[in-house]
């Protein structure tokens, strides 16, 4: 019997573990590989050609949802589900918006994880039950965290998105510069870019965009009033 190939991207190591341990019992699972963060993950998909990845929203270094932008562009094969600890509506626009196929609450037993991995596998998309009247409404658009609209029309570019998450986890300019190898003046335009199309103009705006958004956790800036 052929296996599922299965990456593993999670930044907790407890819950990574765990995630391993649960798939392992199913023989017709396997997981080939296991990321921290974002940018491992994208590296770790090019090489192992997964047929599914579990794709925590809220990493470090490149979150979630742009991880998966970058997956999908470079092993188009692969499908991407995404896991989170909210089921709020901006996470899951977001997510389906990223191209994956699949949206699972962290708190979902271990046989609608498996499930779910058959099922994008053979095609089909996958989202717990708690999510899945989240995903079309008649207003075309989604609701925050904070209970506000949020405009489906709104792109960043990958670049823009990478911007976004560092300034909200409170990098400055220069060490976003040296982060992401760009210069700093490249850096302030994204910045400027970032700010106009989002119709943000503030850092903290920002922070909380990237938090209601599943960006970064609340947890990663604490210093953002």
């Amino acid at each position: 019997m052929k296996k599922i190939t299965i990456l593993l991207a999670e930044d907790h190591m407890i819950v990574r573990e765990g995630f391993r341990k649960m798939l392992e019992l199913e023989k017709d699972l396997q997981v080939v590989g296991e990321a921290q963060n974002g940018r491992q993950a994208v590296a770790l998909a090019k090489k192992l050609c997964p047929n599914v990845v579990l794709m925590d929203i809220a990493m470090p270094k490149l979150n979630g949802l742009e991880a998966t932008r970058q997956v999908l562009k470079a092993v188009p094969a692969t499908k991407v589900v995404i896991l989170s600890a909210h089921s709020d509506d901006a996470y899951v626009k977001n997510a389906t918006d990223s191209g994956a196929v699949g949206f699972l609450l962290k708190q979902t037993s271990a046989h609608v994880v498996c499930e779910a991995i058959r099922q994008v596998q053979k095609g089909s998309p996958f989202f717990s039950p708690a999510v899945t009247k989240r995903l079309h409404r008649p207003d075309g658009k989604s609701l925050d965290r904070d209970g506000g609209s949020q405009s489906r029309n709104v792109r960043l570019s990958s670049r823009e998105m990478e911007v976004l998450q560092l300034i909200a986890e409170g990098k400055a300019n220069k060490e976003t510069a040296a982060e992401l190898g760009i210069s700093i003046k490249t850096v302030e335009k994204h910045r400027e870019k970032v700010m106009s199309k989002l119709n943000i103009h503030d850092t903290s705006g920002l922070t909380r965009y990237a938090i209601s958004a599943g960006i970064i956790e609340s947890s990663v800036q604490l210093t953002i009033i």
